[in-house]
């Protein structure tokens, strides 16, 4: 495998999220990131794994170790996961306190990319962005900006992820 590549791993949450306009739900069938990667014009080597397609609030502890694995066994040193933001942070702090010496850059979307209106496109090239820039660590990318795993919230008021104290993510686990 090549060393400058990157792994994408997909768990689904809202980025791969579809509309039945019969019933006006959302559900799952397959990932977008093959097709938001051709439309940005990405040139880059990458890896895409689906690992699964929930949304984040129904995300097990089972699931955030299956996430776990993946990234330790993963070959790349560069990894980006599309999550759900409901319970991102939850799953970067527990990425956080168990891997090193790799980059891992959490990312998703609050509007799916099938809606045309969506901040997926923008976030998954942020995230592929911080990822080459990154030092180790595992960050959380959304809205143009980056957040170490242990100071990061979604501020569900306002709709974005923001700077928050250590011990606010902390005493969430």
């Amino acid at each position: 495998m090549d060393s400058e590549s990157i792994r994408i791993l997909a768990t689904g949450g809202t980025f791969d999220k579809e509309y039945d306009e019969l019933s006006g739900e959302l559900y799952f069938k397959d990932s977008h990131i093959t097709d938001m990667l051709r439309l940005g014009r990405c040139h880059l080597k990458v890896e895409i794994r689906t690992l699964m397609m929930i949304d984040s609030l129904r995300m097990t502890d089972a699931d955030r170790q299956s996430i776990l694995e993946h990234c330790l066994r993963a070959e790349e040193r560069r990894i980006v996961v599309t999550h759900g933001t409901d319970s991102m942070e939850l799953t970067a702090a527990v990425l956080g306190k168990n891997v090193t010496g790799k980059t891992v850059v959490l990312t998703g979307a609050m509007v799916p990319y099938t809606f045309g209106s969506s901040d997926g496109l923008f976030n998954l090239g942020t995230a592929l962005a911080f990822v080459q820039t990154l030092p180790p660590g595992v960050y959380v990318a959304m809205n143009g900006r980056y957040f170490p795993w242990h100071s990061v919230r979604k501020n569900r008021e306002r709709g974005v992820f923001e700077e928050a104290p250590l011990s606010t993510t902390s005493n969430k686990l």
